[in-house]
């Protein structure tokens, strides 16, 4: 028989992540309890926390009596301390939460469950919970990210990560800092059919006759505005189309008429948008989150067979023969012009940009989320 999971992780919903991909993989052959974000930093009195404490607060009264009505198995919130300082405050915490936990796990009747974890907080519940071992999924640089409490999470991951018996990390920055004798490179995959089955063209997509560059995530401080702007405005028989929540307060962007805002859009709708425009844009800054991290949106945009931009970064370099490179705004114009070329041709197909095109497709088609929950079964089984 397989282990059984208990999961701490994100809230799940929302736009899936590399652990709600892995996850509902190896739900088809075990159970799985999820446990909802337990937080990486104390609240702060702010509108947005306020309102998120009380969605999680109502939500756990809801999900305790439907508890696996909203997702493919067993879904919980619980009420707890988010990232605990003192010890004081971490004591409350585990007893809070194995207080919840421990009698829902005892009635699930888990085989040898193995606690896997995304989240460095989880580090005090280890050993707690009657696990079989603990899985530690590293998928980005926790000391680097934005409103997190550093030193908090650096010394709950320290004690993760002497607890844990298997790591796994998504980028090859993360593998190399955890001991050699734990750790396996996972790198993320890609719902291939999703991005590369054909689907209609959004009805809010421009539609001027002029190519799109688009970009769709979280309008966030790890993107180059400062190139950004320079693009927009150089580039004028263009639109440029960004889907996703601005998380900064503040417009990040210059008044630019070929610019498109478009807001959050579902998960399975944004192939209707990278299908149809012409390019798929990372411009990311260099910074270490970036330099750590290995995002969703690259193997997604390949697998549409839409030219890519990218600013270089670690993850982005083992496909460099199929994505068009660019440290600045003049190397981005060089290859938006290269690629308007192209599009403006399309009866006189250009070869390279075909070749690279066909090349992209295949090497995303090979690193599915299938694929990759293959491998991590055999990790899984070894322990």
């Amino acid at each position: 028989m397989k282990h059984d999971l208990i999961v701490f992780a994100e809230d799940w919903g929302g736009l899936p992540s590399s652990t709600q991909h892995l996850i509902k993989h190896l739900a088809l052959t075990r159970k799985i309890i999820w446990v909802n974000s337990i937080g990486l930093r104390q609240p702060q009195f702010t509108l947005h926390d306020i309102k998120r404490i009380f969605d999680k607060l109502t939500q756990s009264k809801i999900q305790s009596a439907h508890l696996a009505q909203t997702s493919p198995f067993q879904t919980i919130t619980l009420k707890t301390i988010p990232a605990p300082k003192s010890k004081f405050a971490r004591w409350v915490a585990k007893k809070l939460i194995c207080k919840q936990l421990i009698p829902i796990l005892n009635q699930a009747q888990l085989y040898q469950p193995l606690l896997w974890t995304s989240l460095p907080t989880v580090a005090d519940l280890c050993g707690l919970l009657g696990e079989y071992g603990v899985v530690y999924y590293c998928g980005d640089d926790f000391e680097a990210l934005a409103g997190v409490d550093h030193a908090t999470v650096h010394e709950h991951e320290k004690k993760l990560i002497a607890k844990a018996d298997l790591v796994l990390a998504a980028s090859m920055k993360l593998y190399n800092k955890f001991p050699q004798h734990k750790v396996h490179y996972l790198p993320h995959g890609v719902d291939f059919n999703l991005f590369n089955n054909p689907v209609s063209r959004a009805s809010d997509l421009p539609n001027n006759n002029r190519p799109t560059a688009g970009f769709y995530g979280s309008l966030s401080h790890w993107l180059d505005y400062n190139l950004l702007n320079n693009i927009i405005t150089d580039n004028p028989d263009w639109n440029f189309v960004f889907i996703g929540k601005n998380t900064l307060g503040y417009s990040p962007f210059l008044e630019h008429d070929n610019l498109y805002l478009l807001g959050e859009k579902p998960h399975h709708q944004l192939p209707q948008y990278s299908q149809h425009w012409q390019v798929s844009l990372l411009p990311f800054v260099d910074n270490s989150q970036i330099r750590a991290c290995n995002p969703l949106k690259l193997l997604e945009y390949l697998s549409t067979g839409t030219p890519v931009i990218s600013t270089p970064f670690p993850a982005v370099l083992p496909y460099k023969s199929v994505v068009y490179l660019a440290r600045n705004s003049i190397e981005f114009n060089t290859n938006l012009n290269l690629i308007k070329a192209y599009w403006d041709n399309n009866d006189n197909v250009n070869t390279d940009a075909e070749s690279k095109r066909l090349r992209q497709i295949s090497l995303s088609k090979q690193q599915t989320w299938q694929a990759q929950a293959h491998q991590l079964e055999q990790w899984l089984k070894a322990l």
